[in-house]
């Protein structure tokens, strides 16, 4: 299936309230510019080196969002551009964000990233850890980032029924956090969970941004 059919018939499957991010890591820019061709502006890099250089050669109404795991001393590098950052796990790189934000005179948005899978190698928050960071005073003097929702990724496993009750985990995670801590806030909205091989499982619990790369590019 070429890029602009994967990408339609993804398109057509998606209620109102789901958006669909393109996740181009390690694809060539003339993937990207198909993928531009057919009208997305919304595309996903891990690391800062390629999102830079891509930033650099495509057109600028592409809003760029940031799924890696973000060291802080690479952030100066994507803070003037990236519409973004989904993977923040630690109240250390908000605080850094922040700084750059501010250098650049503009607010980031993030999503706070949590560990729902049963795998070790996953970064990300507990909903204990993640209520302690948005209580502190630290957190509460940021002026700079804007927490825009959560973000999480299931086990990579064909048991559909662990990776429901995971993405179901997330969702109510969103739900305690947008009653404790952000009612009201309208930007707080996005739910982003489901990737190329469980994404139908997660737009049933509510998936409001869907990073898909393979289903779209390709293998890698």
């Amino acid at each position: 299936m070429s890029i602009q059919n994967a990408i339609h018939h993804i398109q057509a499957e998606l209620p109102p309230t789901a958006q669909l991010i393109a996740v181009s890591k390690t694809f060539p820019e003339s993937d990207i510019e198909q993928a531009y061709a057919t009208g997305m502006r919304d595309f996903a890099e891990n690391k800062v080196q390629e999102l830079t250089g891509k930033y650099e050669h495509l057109p600028k109404d592409i809003r760029w969002h940031f799924i890696g795991h973000l060291q802080t001393n690479k952030i100066k590098y994507i803070a003037k551009f990236v519409h973004l950052i989904h993977g923040v796990d630690s109240l250390k790189l908000l605080v850094a964000i922040n700084k750059e934000a501010e250098k650049n005179n503009r607010i980031i948005p993030c999503l706070l990233q949590f560990h729902i899978a049963q795998e070790d190698t996953k970064f990300g928050l507990t909903l204990a850890e993640a209520e302690e960071l948005l209580q502190s005073e630290e957190y509460n003097n940021l002026q700079n980032i804007e927490i825009h929702g959560v973000m999480g990724m299931a086990s990579y496993t064909d048991n559909e029924a662990q990776v429901s009750a995971e993405f179901q985990e997330l969702a109510d995670i969103f739900k305690t956090l947008q009653n404790k801590f952000f009612a009201g806030k309208v930007y707080f909205k996005e739910l982003s969970m489901g990737m190329s091989h469980d994404y139908h499982i997660a737009l049933r619990h509510g998936a409001t941004l869907l990073r898909i790369g393979s289903t779209i590019f390709g293998a890698r």
